[in-house]
C-alpha cells in the first residue's frame, strides 16, 4: 500500500533514506541490485512512499514525521 506524502514530507523522507535506510549506497537500493544497480525509489518518488522496506523499518524512526502521515492517509499506528 503507499502512502501518499506531501511536497514539503518529500524532503524529510529524503534526508531520512540517506542518513537511515541500511539499504540505501551512493544512490542505490542494496534490495533492488542484482547484475546492475537500481535507483532508490524514494528518492525520486515525490508523491508517495513506495518502499514497503522504509515505511516499515525507516519511517517509524521519526515518530512525528510517522504519524503525521498515517494521519493524512487514515491508517492507525
Amino acid at each position: 500500500m503507499v502512502l501518499h506524502i506531501t511536497q514539503q514530507q518529500e524532503g524529510r523522507i529524503q534526508n531520512l533514506v540517506r542518513k537511515r535506510c541500511a539499504n540505501y549506497r551512493n544512490g542505490s537500493c542494496l534490495l533492488l541490485d542484482g547484475l546492475e544497480e537500481r535507483t532508490c525509489v524514494q528518492l525520486f518518488c515525490s508523491s508517495g512512499i513506495y518502499c514497503r522496506y522504509f515505511q516499515k523499518a525507516v519511517l517509524p524512526i521519526e515518530k512525528d514525521l510517522y504519524t503525521q502521515i498515517l494521519k493524512q492517509n487514515n491508517e492507525e499506528e
